[in-house]
């Protein structure tokens, strides 16, 4: 793993990958993208928007494009949507041209840390709790899948986290 690879934050929606993906971009003297803030600014409307007109298989089509170009950059820190590992083609990207971290995060604190967000739409519904729950299970094994490293982000907050992956890095880099 050289300082040229780029890193890919996944998990669920509230797992702090933009927090800690702009932390550590500066951190790094690298450039910062969020996949679903590139989508809000190539369509000029809310992800809710889109997932009204569209649907979910829209947004997803947007995504993998999204991913894709993203994805050919270089030196870049990215955080990604919680849905991008439902796409076989996105976790390959992924797993292929970066080093892919896992924020696992218990659905219940991302519950706490999303009940007020209405810009989630996957969240809209009778009870959000059991939908996150329902959701770690099904993309768990999906984001282990592409990981490179699994960091469980319940258990510290977003510069804890932080150090601990510039710790890791420098790690890696010193192997190559």
């Amino acid at each position: 793993m050289d300082t040229h690879t780029n890193i890919y934050l996944v998990g669920l929606m509230g797992a702090g990958k933009t927090t800690i993906g702009r932390q550590l971009a500066r951190r790094l003297g690298r450039n910062f993208h969020d996949s679903d803030h590139e989508i809000v600014e190539r369509t000029g409307v809310p992800i809710p928007t889109i997932f009204e007109i569209e649907g979910e298989d829209g947004f997803r089509r947007r995504e993998v494009q999204t991913i894709a170009e993203l994805t050919a950059m270089s030196n870049i820190v990215m955080a990604t949507g919680g849905g991008v590992v439902l796409d076989p083609e996105n976790r390959q990207r992924l797993h292929d041209t970066g080093w892919v971290v896992y924020l696992n995060v218990p659905p219940f604190m991302l519950y706490q840390r999303t009940r007020h967000d209405r810009n989630r739409p996957l969240l809209q519904v009778e009870d959000p709790l059991a939908r996150l729950e329902g959701l770690h299970a099904a993309r768990d094994p999906l984001y282990r899948e592409a990981a490179h490293m699994v960091v469980e982000g319940g258990q510290l907050v977003a510069s804890g986290v932080v150090q601990y992956l510039m710790r890791e890095f420098g790690r890696l880099c010193a192997k190559t």
